[in-house]
């Protein structure tokens, strides 16, 4: 794939983009997770307050299911020119985010701009972590995403005699890297790759980030030192140790 700048000297522009869409039945919580009060406010604030504090972004869009009624209600600090929201959401989050190019585009983002998607529930964000995947990508021919080598010993699991997990083998964790957001593509690559991934429903399958797309077409993406504290709430108990966190950063 490939874009055209207009000049040579001329800086491409970021945006954020938040798919907002899911239900988080994993959670247990009752509800939609990005909606969950954490440290007095929903988990999305918490995200988008983090991406609004980011000076290098044009404009953060989150992307919403069609029928959501209650996003206003829980984050109505999300205003501004720089704060824009798209009630396009779609069946997963792939769906989502291509929607969501779609309207970055209809709204005048170029195929050069960089787009910076971040999970709504990653919600212990902090500028500084955006500004550095910024500054390390936005000179790189594919982008790249925040991650962590990882340090746990792995496992290969099987069902034992009662359905229970049970450790089959050690898997090698030499050069494997835990995956995190935000993860930073050009709209004009990162669409068409998204696109090709979703018309074949077995790469679909497999897509389950926005790097794993890039990597379909054979690029490589830049792998750049995130923070454990970026963690995806996605268990009960993350809540409980994402309040904790909050807390101690006052």
């Amino acid at each position: 794939m490939s874009y055209v700048m207009a000049s040579s000297d001329f800086k491409p522009r970021c945006f954020a983009l938040v798919p907002c869409a899911g239900v988080g039945a994993r959670a247990g919580v009752g509800g939609p997770k990005q909606y969950h009060p954490v440290a007095g406010r929903a988990v999305v604030a918490h995200t988008l307050a983090a991406l609004q504090a980011v000076p290098g972004l044009a404009a953060t869009l989150v992307v919403l299911s069609p029928t959501d009624a209650q996003f206003e209600r829980h984050v109505p600090g999300f205003t501004g020119e720089r704060a824009w929201v798209a009630r396009v959401g779609g069946a997963s989050r792939a769906d989502s985010v291509t929607n969501g190019l779609a309207e970055l585009l209809a709204r005048g983002a170029q195929p050069h701009d960089w787009v910076l998607v971040h999970d709504a529930a990653r919600c212990l964000l902090q500028p500084a972590w955006v500004e550095r995947l910024i500054e390390a990508c936005e000179a790189d021919e594919v982008g790249g995403l925040l991650a962590l080598p990882l340090a746990d010993t792995l496992k290969a699991a099987v069902k034992g005699p009662g359905g229970e997990p049970r450790a089959q083998s050690t898997v090698d964790r030499t050069a494997k890297w835990a995956a995190q957001t935000p993860q930073m593509f050009r709209l004009g690559l990162l669409r068409p790759a998204l696109v090709s991934a979703l018309s074949d429903a077995a790469t679909a399958a497999a897509i389950t980030d926005e790097a794993s797309a890039i990597e379909a077409l054979g690029h490589a993406p830049r792998l750049v030192p995130g923070d454990w504290e970026n963690f995806k709430l996605t268990w009960p108990a993350d809540f409980a140790l994402a309040e904790r966190l909050l807390a101690t950063r006052g």
